[in-house]
């Protein structure tokens, strides 16, 4: 009896669908991300640290005001300080010529001041720096210059009184007509009026340490020539923080 043959089984080319197999599922489509405006995507805090600065500067100012003035405070007190005083010691003209020419009036001047400094306190120096006088005689619209000193810096101790000598000039200085009479009639007269200004700059010196200078400005009252040959001495204004 003859054995049967068996017959291959074909295998199915790439792709083949079988027509009455079940249909393949459909892939899922892949989910897309909506975008939301950028009012819906808060962004993370970060800590700040700007108020915290803040607060220390203004902690560690506060305490620095404080320390100032307890410092302040307490110098005061233990120091005693006094403002220098200033006095115009003399004041002499030695020449006050006025000439009258064609075109105007002249005036020839010199002048000698003395200038008292007196330091009033028992703990504290003063040092000051390169001063400048300025001398001036009349009054309102005959009011007439009459030259500036530049008097080198100087150191006055405590409890010490300085005498500044200012020496200044003028030679064929032109003043407006009329000037010249009136102020030769009230040079005559001693009924001059007679101005001194002096600018400078003065520093604290307490022990071994000296303080930065700040300027002043010191104007002495006017008087006139009677009055300086007497025995009062006028006394002069200061000014501070004024150069």
């Amino acid at each position: 009896m003859a054995t049967a043959t068996p017959i291959p089984v074909l295998q199915k080319p790439p792709g083949f669908r079988d027509p009455n197999g079940m249909p393949a599922r459909p892939a899922k489509p892949v989910p897309r991300k909506v975008a939301l405006p950028p009012s819906f995507n808060p962004k993370k805090k970060r800590r700040n640290c700007c108020p915290t600065c803040y607060c220390c500067c203004c902690v560690f100012f506060l305490i620095l005001v404080i320390l100032t003035v307890i410092c302040g405070v307490v110098f005061f007190f233990w120091f005693d300080p006094k403002l220098p005083a200033f006095h115009i010691q003399s004041f002499r003209l030695t020449r006050f010529n006025v000439t009258s020419r064609t075109d105007g009036q002249y005036l020839d001047a010199q002048t000698v001041t003395r200038v008292e400094v007196r330091n009033p306190n028992e703990k504290i120096s003063f040092y000051y720096g390169a001063t400048e006088v300025d001398v001036s005689v009349g009054e309102g619209d005959d009011q007439t210059e009459l030259g500036t000193a530049r008097l080198p810096a100087f150191t006055q101790k405590n409890q010490n009184t300085t005498s500044l000598k200012i020496e200044t000039k003028v030679d064929d200085q032109q003043v407006n007509e009329g000037t010249g009479d009136r102020l030769l009639a009230r040079f005559r007269s001693k009924n001059l009026a007679v101005k001194v200004e002096v600018r400078t700059k003065v520093g604290v010196g307490v022990g071994a340490m000296k303080f930065a200078r700040f300027g002043v400005t010191v104007t002495c009252r006017e008087a006139t020539l009677k009055e300086l040959d007497g025995s009062t001495m006028p006394k002069c204004d200061i000014t501070l923080l004024r150069w």
